[in-house]
């Protein structure tokens, strides 16, 4: 009886420690290629948001450097017109100290003078005017000064707080690129796709003709097939998605920002049916967009990894399409 309890317990304990193992040999099984490549465009996805996020900010702080150039170009003259009113009211008290205040005036009042009464009290309204529009000048002259440099100091904390935060959104989007190339190694042998060969011409053969700004737009996009993308990047050698466009415009002449949503605010927005070859097309929640092309047909920067490419324009939800006026 001892020894069969013996065998009964030894199975008993053996299969338990099966029971244990056999779910964590299960759990450590490497995922499917078709799993992986799942979590890349979900990764893909993500980190497409984070980058239109740094754009807004790259966007933001362009324009607070605008301001805040234009708010020195103005601060200058205006210090020198305060500093001008300050020596006129100066000069104004010294005088006022040295002659004992009206004895001027005074002595345009008595007697003898050759002017009349009415020309004297004239001139002492002149002179009165004069002092009072003098200090009354830098009043203002300081006031405007005081409140252009309080506009350029908000500007400077702004763009100041935005590179931190920049600085901070770079430091994510790097360490959301590292986990996703190792996906893409894991999953494809490799974290980047090949460069694609360079047509030699300046734009791909295949280019369909469009007249006017919005072919030049199309040419650009055709001539970007098979470069990198790159995030933050709107050419020559790389770009996301928001760079892509921007860039192509930028080549016919057309100013865009670098960022989506941005792009979205200031196109005039079309529908489906009115779609033209340089229209703009923006997937929903405005985290990635492209160049429509014809045919069904867009040229966009895809996500971290891969290569500009030509492809149907249902790619996913698509938010609206926009006209670049």
């Amino acid at each position: 009886m001892s020894s069969l309890r013996m065998l009964v317990r030894t199975l008993t304990v053996a299969g338990l420690t099966a029971a244990l193992i056999a779910p964590s040999s299960m759990a450590r099984a490497e995922p499917s290629v078709a799993e992986l490549t799942a979590r890349i465009e979900k990764s893909s996805t993500e980190l497409e948001r984070v980058v239109e996020s740094y754009n807004k900010l790259n966007e933001e702080i362009k324009a607070n450097k605008k301001t805040a150039a234009a708010l020195h170009a103005r601060i200058g003259p205006l210090e020198e017109q305060t500093a001008r009113s300050r020596a006129d009211v100066g000069h104004m008290a010294v005088t006022a100290y040295k002659t004992g205040g009206l004895r001027t005036a005074q002595a345009l009042l008595e007697p003898g003078g050759s002017a009349s009464l009415l020309d004297r009290l004239s001139t002492i309204d002149r002179l009165t005017r004069e002092r009072q529009d003098r200090i009354a000048g830098f009043t203002t002259s300081q006031r405007r000064l005081v409140d252009e440099k309080n506009r350029l100091d908000a500007t400077l904390a702004r763009e100041a707080a935005q590179a931190r935060s920049i600085a901070n959104t770079r430091k994510k989007i790097e360490r959301d690129l590292a986990r996703l190339y190792e996906l893409r190694r894991a999953a494809y042998g490799q974290a980047t796709e090949a460069p694609s060969p360079r047509p030699a011409a300046r734009s791909a053969p295949d280019a369909p003709a469009v007249a006017g700004s919005a072919g030049v737009a199309v040419r650009y996009a055709y001539g970007a097939i098979g470069k990198p993308y790159v995030w933050g990047a709107d050419g020559p050698n790389g770009y996301d998605c928001s760079g892509l466009t921007s860039a192509a415009w930028r080549a016919a002449g057309r100013s865009l920002p670098h960022n989506t949503r941005m792009q979205w605010g200031v196109v005039t927005h079309i529908g489906r049916g009115d779609l033209h070859p340089g229209d703009l097309v923006f997937y929903s929640g405005l985290g990635h967009m492209a160049l429509y092309v014809g045919g069904g047909q867009i040229i966009d920067a895809p996500s971290a990894g891969r290569n500009v490419l030509k492809r149907d324009m249902d790619i996913m939800p698509i938010q609206g399409y926009g006209r670049v006026r």
